[in-house]
Parts: C-alpha cells; structure tokens; sequence
C-alpha cells in the first residue's frame, strides 16, 4: 500500500471505479430486475447499465469532493533550520 495519502487515495477510488460499477451491473440485472421486478431477459440490460452509470457518477462525485476538500499544505522550497 502506498504511505502518501494521495496516492491512497487514489487507489481506493481506482479500484471503486472499476469493481463498483461491474458488481452492481450484474447485481442489479440478476438480482433487481430479473429477480424481484420479473423484467425480461433483454430489457433488464438496460435498467443494469442505468444502474452502473449511475455509480460511475457517484463515484466520480465523490472524487471531485474528496479532490476538492482535500487539505493541501504548501510545501516550503527552502530548508528551514
């Protein structure tokens, strides 16, 4: 893992960016739609990718967020004793 807190950052929301939206496309196709709501086989693929754009933009919410309320401590060019 890597010690500075930015790249900590963003590895988390890298790997959110790429297990999230895979996970809750099939989850909601099989599960949601197919499952409770009874949708068809074909129209369930598109309710399923709604749901996954859906976490992409909350995903990517979040970053510009956490990038923006990041505290950011200027670093001094010159050593001081």
């Amino acid at each position: 893992m890597p010690t500075n807190p930015v790249m900590k950052k963003m590895l988390i929301f890298t790997i959110m960016m790429v297990i999230l939206p895979i996970f809750s496309y099939f989850f909601s196709k099989s599960l949601i739609f197919e499952g409770l709501l009874g949708f068809s086989h074909t129209s369930s693929y598109f309710y399923a990718a709604i749901v996954a754009i859906a976490i992409v933009h909350v995903i990517l919410g979040m970053f510009i967020y956490v990038a923006f309320t990041e505290d950011t401590k200027p670093v001094p060019q010159f050593k001081t004793d």
